[in-house]
């Protein structure tokens, strides 16, 4: 009762098939991929450009000033009297940046 429709050349096949999931992988760089590269980027440059005195907030929630810094490790003051040590890579962002006081 029903007939196939007998396909045309395989030429055009191959590119019908491999369309769609390069349109997919083009939609996911611009979408997902640059926007993640471009955060961390931000991110990394914020984390460099750290001296003592910024007042940062960890991902924790903690908040305190900068008393020491070295590449990885950072020790903040919480208070007067208390001094805690974090990793660098823990500190969320920073609220405000120290001024050169001369």
């Amino acid at each position: 009762m029903f007939q196939l429709a007998s396909s045309t050349g395989g030429g055009g096949s191959i590119l019908g098939l491999v369309g769609p999931f390069v349109l997919m992988f083009v939609v996911f760089y611009f979408l997902l991929i640059r926007p993640q590269q471009k955060k961390t980027k931000t991110r990394n440059a914020m984390l460099k450009a750290l001296k003592k005195g910024d007042k940062i907030v960890t991902i924790g929630g903690l908040h305190g000033t900068i008393v020491e810094l070295s590449d990885d490790i950072v020790v903040l003051r919480v208070n007067d009297v208390t001094k805690l040590t974090f990793d660098r890579g823990s500190i969320s962002h920073a609220v405000t940046i120290a001024e050169d006081k001369e």
